[in-house]
């Protein structure tokens, strides 16, 4: 009778979907949905919906709600956290996704608490809240709603030209201060992009996304990050990314050179060796650490400034707008290679 029971709680936990894929492999999830895009979708239930962050310069607070992402961007920081629930960093990190079901409802719950002070909620950083699965689930959109009601700021991250979708709550969202939304893309050349991206909708659609937001109202600019070296790091595409930036009227709040960490750099390793081997010997001395070099960082700062410069004022600090700081303290996520 107890095990009868069981049936009636619902999708799993994270925690027991970890445990299932540990005892038997993906094949374990018995219940999962096997779409046409050949990704497997558990639905799991999660405990909590915030997740409380030390470190972040803008935010400490995050919210995912799903885990892994159909996108699969080879340089992605967030492969190494799938570990957590027992799944490879590598093609497991976009083809099981984890979708949790009920994280609105906890999500009410936490904001409706009577000591939570509306800081920063940064969404989208260990996944893409607007990949493709999105437009079934809509766990995005309803959450926006719930920290519209409790009148929180979002600080949103994307690669997914669905966001403008929900343009309206982001305008909306847009008049608390701290909210942004950032569209990323690190290159414009639509070939680099395929290879580096090749879940994500071409570059042209994501800087149109993006201008559609700004003419809706929202606080959106371009993240130009990760910069890939040897691939997205000549200075002939890095003028290119600003320029098209600039043609289409978004601007570009910032950028940065990709970390590898964990099953990050295991997996971008492994595919720098199949489709660009001869950059395998310089990626060994260039990362010897977690990150490149400050040196080699700085001289892809010059490239980008330069290139700023000559494709005129279109690059500004979208945060800086809405609470007066200065642009030198433009918005660069510590996790921005998402």
């Amino acid at each position: 009778m107890e095990n009868d029971l069981l049936f009636d709680l619902g999708p799993p936990t994270t925690r027991r979907v970890a445990d299932l894929v540990k005892e038997g492999g993906v094949a374990a999830l018995t219940e999962a949905d096997h779409r046409a895009d050949a990704a497997t979708y558990q639905e799991v239930r999660c405990r909590s919906a915030l997740n409380h962050v030390q470190g972040m310069r803008y935010f400490e607070w995050t919210l995912n709600p799903y885990r892994g992402c159909t996108h699969g961007c080879h340089y992605c920081y967030a492969r190494r956290y799938h570990a957590q629930f027992e799944l490879g960093a590598g093609d497991q990190f976009a083809s099981v996704i984890l979708v949790k079901t009920n994280v609105v409802e906890v999500l009410r719950r936490e904001l409706a608490k009577p000591g939570w002070t509306r800081p920063v909620v940064a969404l989208g950083t260990a996944t893409d809240g607007y990949q493709p699965i999105e437009g079934h689930y809509k766990l995005t959109r309803r959450s926006l709603e719930a920290l519209l009601e409790h009148r929180t700021p979002v600080g949103v991250v994307t690669k997914g030209p669905m966001v403008v979708r929900d343009k309206d709550l982001l305008a909306e969202l847009s008049c608390i201060e701290g909210t942004t939304v950032v569209v990323s893309v690190p290159c414009s050349d639509e070939q680099v992009a395929a290879r580096l991206e090749p879940g994500v909708a071409p570059p042209r659609q994501r800087l149109r996304a993006a201008r559609e937001l700004l003419d809706a109202g929202v606080n959106a600019g371009i993240l130009m990050s990760p910069i890939v070296p040897g691939i997205s790091s000549k200075r002939s595409l890095i003028e290119r990314t600003l320029a098209d930036a600039a043609k289409a009227g978004v601007s570009v709040v910032g950028s940065n050179v990709m970390h590898l960490q964990g099953g990050t750099r295991d997996h971008f390793l492994t595919w720098l060796a199949q489709q660009y081997p001869e950059l395998v010997d310089g990626y060994r001395r260039l990362y010897a650490k977690d990150y490149a070099p400050a040196a080699y960082c700085a001289e892809v700062t010059k490239l980008v400034s330069a290139a700023r410069t000559k494709h005129g004022p279109n690059s500004r600090d979208i945060r800086a707008v809405r609470s007066g700081r200065s642009t030198s303290e433009a918005y660069i996520a510590s996790d921005s290679n998402s």
